[in-house]
């Protein structure tokens, strides 16, 4: 590390760089504009026209937001290698930042072509900016291991303090007042990160400046953990355990990686416009299926292959790794209904009009939650100013002014409601729980797996599983007295909150700990292309979402919404149990890791 990266611990924030902070209010105003712009995509797809919305059926807005989500997974690979092989963090988090800048932009047109150039604009920001955000980190922390864990526990809360105000505030604006309004302000204060970040960035050193290559990169969902725990025989063997590809598994790859475009990106075009490239059958089959079934059985065939010809502990410890991607898989597709189906469920069916008395502790209940972790914010905010006012004031400028508009739509919104004797809370409003539940929960989590109590990967798998099954159990019992094919109802608001409860804590125990895994099981020299393979099991989950999402709109016509959530219910606790069941298996193929 050069003398100038080292002095950067010279100037402290909270026992932290002062360049931690500024890497944490450019995350924070991103997971803004994403969580913003999330929470408002399938209510305007779905609003009826006189509502200002295109009035989609919810399984057209679903398949639509299911292939959205899983692009921005699958293009954190390709910005990742631009980062690694040309142009360095740095300038990759900034055309990041502008190109979802512009992409919010472009949404705030509210045009059909304007809505899918912001979409494609988002995708590939997000690829950009997401996994270099915090490889700049982990280079920062590379000579102080022992405050890694401390860096990350501040910068997750600069991602969860940016999704609550983001679903809080460009929610309210875009239900309340227009759905461009919503889709603008999330674009701002992605401006304002991306320039904060560009006037600032000398801090960082020369972190970043220039691709450096054959260096880890870890995503921002997991605990950084640069050498992975081993045991000797597994150290001895990890030369022969890195295998190359050879070129004909490189083709291979190339014709899964189309394959996989092409059915994810013909899924909404075929249902939403009628354009279908893949409208052929062969052997009985439609070429969806043909596609799908072709370039997953292609992916099984190298994965077994190259399992193998490894080394017989290495090989152990990826198929525990490919198991636990495969709960992933199935996780992400439950828990993202939250912005689609569970959003629609808020907005259609939950009684969400408070009078009197229950008007008035929601409007009280919502200003703490407004003000309070705002004030939080602002007060680290002051304590960065004193660090680099100095050196970097244009950005302390840019940062203090995004913070006064912040404040004004705040309270602006906290006054209007309070004018009102009723109250109509926004069916974006029940995400914000989340990211609070997170902030209250994540530290006891965190104590519970410091202590001799720590569960096995597979346990907190299975009890992630089974919370999250429980979760969709309130909402399936809440939604018992929902006719099939209803379109509106009046359920209490109760269930929803124990929905973000359950999911919030399910989450807890399965996304921080999932890459912390993949870290400890693959030797060096793999990792890469395993956090490939997780990213994918992620994108999957996230089409599947969308998937799971379009089908709930068929069987709540059938049966009843309360029967698509009970669907989920058992598939959920389902895993959960075959997690636990499988315990002594993956315990034996993970060699000790622990």
């Amino acid at each position: 590390m050069s003398n100038q990266n080292s002095d950067m611990f010279n100037s402290k924030v909270l026992g932290h760089p002062s360049g931690l902070f500024v890497l944490f209010f450019t995350e924070m105003w991103e997971r803004f504009s994403y969580y913003g712009m999330r929470a408002l995509l399938v209510m305007f797809l779905t609003a009826s026209l006189t509502d200002s919305g295109w009035g989609w059926p919810k399984d057209q807005a679903y398949v639509l937001f299911g292939t959205y989500t899983a692009l921005v997974y699958l293009s954190t690979m390709l910005g990742g290698y631009f980062a690694d092989n040309v142009w360095g963090y740095r300038k990759a988090v900034v055309v990041g930042a502008l190109l979802m800048t512009l992409g919010h932009a472009a949404m705030a047109l509210e045009t059909t072509w304007s809505i899918y150039l912001g979409l494609t604009l988002l995708v590939f920001g997000s690829g950009f900016f997401k996994p270099n955000m915090t490889s700049i980190i982990s280079h920062m922390y590379k000579d102080h291991q022992e405050k890694k864990d401390g860096a990350y526990t501040i910068f997750y809360m600069g991602v969860n303090a940016g999704a609550f105000l983001g679903i809080l505030l460009c929610g309210y604006l875009g239900e309340k007042v227009g759905w461009s309004i919503g889709f603008g302000l999330a674009g701002i204060f992605m401006l304002f990160g991306m320039i904060q970040f560009w006037l600032s960035q000398n801090i960082f050193g020369d972190i970043g400046l220039k691709p450096e290559k054959g260096l880890d990169r870890i995503p921002v969902s997991s605990e950084i953990i640069d050498t992975p725990v081993a045991d000797s025989k597994s150290n001895e063997s990890e030369e022969k355990d890195s295998l190359p590809f050879s070129m004909w598994q490189k083709v291979l790859i190339g014709f899964m990686v189309v394959m996989g475009l092409v059915w994810i990106l013909n899924d909404p075009a075929s249902k939403i416009y009628g354009y279908n490239v893949l409208n052929f059958e062969l052997f009985g089959l439609d070429g969806t299926l043909v596609t799908i079934l072709l370039a997953l059985g292609m992916f099984i065939f190298l994965l077994v292959y190259r399992l193998a010809n490894y080394g017989s502990i290495t090989r152990d410890k990826m198929i525990a790794v490919t198991f636990f991607a495969f709960l992933t898989i199935f996780f992400w597709a439950i828990f993202e209904q939250a912005p689609s189906s569970l959003t629609t469920f808020a907005r259609d069916f939950t009684d969400r009009s408070l009078e009197g008395s229950s008007a008035m502790i929601y409007k009280v209940i919502n200003t703490f939650m407004t003000i309070i972790p705002l004030a939080i914010i602002t007060w680290v905010l002051g304590l960065l100013f004193k660090q680099t006012f100095k050196k970097y004031a244009m950005a302390n400028l840019v940062l203090g002014f995004s913070f006064v508009i912040i404040w004004a739509i705040a309270i602006w919104m906290l006054v209007v409601e309070f004018q009102s004797d009723a109250v109509e809370v926004p069916a974006s409003w029940f995400g914000v729980l989340n990211s609070l539940f997170i902030i209250a929960f994540a530290p006891l989590f965190s104590k519970w797996w410091e202590s001799k109590y720590n569960p096995s990967a597979n346990m907190k798998y299975g009890i992630g599983m089974v919370l999250l099954g429980i979760g969709m159990a309130f909402v399936a019992f809440g939604a018992g007295g929902i006719a099939p094919g209803a379109q509106t109802a009046s359920v209490s608001m109760f269930w929803l909150v124990m929905v973000y409860l359950f999911h919030t804590l399910g989450e807890l125990c399965i996304s921080p700990v999932g890459l912390s895994y993949v870290s400890k099981l693959v030797p060096g020299k793999m990792i890469a292309f395993m956090f490939g393979i997780w990213y994918l099991a992620v994108a999957i989950g996230m089409k599947t979402a969308g998937i799971f999402g379009e089908s709930s709109e068929a069987i709540a016509k059938e049966d009843g919404i309360s029967y698509f959530f009970w669907i989920l219910t058992f598939v959920a606790v389902g895993l959960g149990v075959f997690s636990v069941l499988m315990t002594p298996l993956i315990k034996k193929l993970m060699h000790g890791v622990k």
